[in-house]
C-alpha cells in the first residue's frame, strides 16, 4: 500500500506521532526501561527528533527522556593520552574510541533502578570546555522511566571488515593514517565496546540521509548557527572539511548496512524531509497493514514496508536481560 511521503522537515508531525504510537504498547507491556536507540548522520536532526519524541511522549503520559552517545565523550586529558600512546588523530572527538561506551551501560544499569532515595544520574559533556561535566553536576532521575531515548551518530553500526580497511577514503587516511592505526581502532573499538552497548537497544531507529555528500550541508548549517552564537567556537570552511573526513567512513558503512538491522528506517531528502518510512517484520503494524490492505498508521509509509517485511529477520522486543544481576529489571511504575 502507498502513501505519499511527508514533505514537511524534521520534526515531522505526523513522523513523531507514529513513532508514540509505535513505542506506547511496548513501553506499556515492558517491566523494564524500553531503551530505543536514534541513529543519524551528524546534522540529520536526530537530537531535534529525540527531544521532540520525549515531549510526545510524555503528553501521552508516558515516562520518557534521551540520553546522548555525545556525554560520553573522554575529556580532552584521556584524548590526549590517547592521541600519544595510539595516534595522534584521536585528538579529535566523535569516532568510536573517543566515548566511554561502559559509562553508557552503567547510567542505563542506574536508570533500571532509579528512585527517590538513589536517583540515577545522566552524564554531560560540555564541549566548549572540552571535558565532561563534574557528577556533582549531572542531572537526577529520581524514577525508572518508561522510555529511553538513545541518541548518537554511529548507534547501532557494526565494525567493517578488516579488507575494508585496508584502503584509504579521503586525504586524511591517506596523508595522516597511512598504516591504518587510527581506524583500525576505531574498528576495534566499534566491534567490542560498542558493540556490547548496541546489545542494550530494544528498538533501533534509523535516520537515513539520502548521501554522505549532505553531511557538509547539514553540518555547515550548524556552524552558522554557532557562529551567530559563539564565533569562537565556529569552525572556518576548511577546518569543517577536515572534520568531517573523521566521519566518512563509518559514515558510508551505516549508509550501506545500518538499513538492515534498524526496526524503522526513516528516509530524508538533503532537506531533512521524510520521504519514507521502512519497518521490520512481526514489530510493526505498518507492514500487517499494508500486507492486508488496511489503512497504514504510518501516514509516511512509502508503500515498500510489506515487501521488506517478507524478507526481514526480526530481534524480539522486550527481551533484554538485566547485565549486572543476570534478571530481568523489572520497572516500577
Amino acid at each position: 500500500m502507498t502513501r505519499n511521503a511527508s514533505t514537511r522537515a524534521l520534526p515531522d508531525p505526523a513522523l513523531i506521532a507514529a513513532l508514540v504510537a509505535h513505542l506506547q504498547p511496548r513501553a506499556a507491556a515492558a517491566q523494564w526501561p524500553l531503551v530505543v536507540g536514534l541513529s543519524g548522520l551528524q546534522g540529520s536532526g536526530k537530537s531535534t527528533l529525540a527531544a521532540q519524541l520525549v515531549a510526545a511522549c510524555r503528553a501521552q503520559s508516558i515516562n520518557a527522556l534521551a540520553l546522548s552517545l555525545d556525554d560520553a565523550y573522554f575529556g580532552r586529558r584521556e584524548r590526549q593520552r590517547l592521541a600519544r600512546t595510539i595516534h595522534p588523530l584521536l585528538m579529535t572527538r566523535g569516532v568510536p574510541g573517543t566515548h566511554s561506551p561502559p559509562l553508557i551501560e552503567q547510567t542505563l544499569d542506574a536508570l533500571a533502578y532509579a528512585s527517590a532515595l538513589a536517583p540515577a544520574r545522566l552524564p554531560r559533556f560540555d564541549k566548549g570546555s572540552d571535558t565532561r561535566v563534574a557528577p556533582s553536576r549531572w542531572r537526577r532521575i529520581g524514577c525508572v522511566p518508561q522510555v529511553i531515548l538513545f541518541e548518537g551518530w554511529c548507534v547501532g553500526v557494526s565494525a567493517e571488515a578488516a579488507s575494508e580497511l585496508q584502503r584509504p577514503i579521503n586525504r586524511l587516511e591517506r596523508e595522516e593514517d597511512a598504516e591504518g592505526r587510527w581506524r583500525g581502532y576505531a574498528n576495534a573499538c566499534l566491534g567490542d565496546a560498542y558493540a556490547r552497548l548496541w546489545q542494550r537497544l530494544d528498538l533501533l531507529i534509523e535516520l537515513k540521509a539520502p548521501a554522505f555528500e549532505v553531511v557538509a550541508g547539514w553540518r555547515a548549517q550548524q556552524e552558522q548557527t554557532l557562529r551567530r552564537r559563539d564565533a569562537r567556537r565556529a569552525m572556518t570552511p576548511s577546518q569543517l572539511v577536515r572534520f568531517i573526513a573523521h566521519f566518512e567512513r563509518i559514515s558510508r558503512h551505516a549508509l550501506r548496512t545500518l538499513a538492515a538491522s534498524a526496526d524503522i528506517s526513516v528516509a530524508l531528502d538533503e532537506h531533512r524531509r521524510v520521504t519514507g518510512v521502512t519497518t521490520r517484520a512481526e514489530t510493526d503494524d505498518c507492514a500487517n497493514a499494508c500486507r492486508a490492505g488496511r489503512w497504514c498508521p504510518w501516514a509516511v509509509c512509502d508503500g515498500r514496508t510489506s515487501d521488506r517485511a517478507a524478507r526481514a529477520v526480526t530481534r524480539p522486543i522486550g527481551s533484554r536481560e538485566d547485565r549486572v544481576t543476570g534478571r530481568r529489571t523489572k520497572r516500577a511504575d
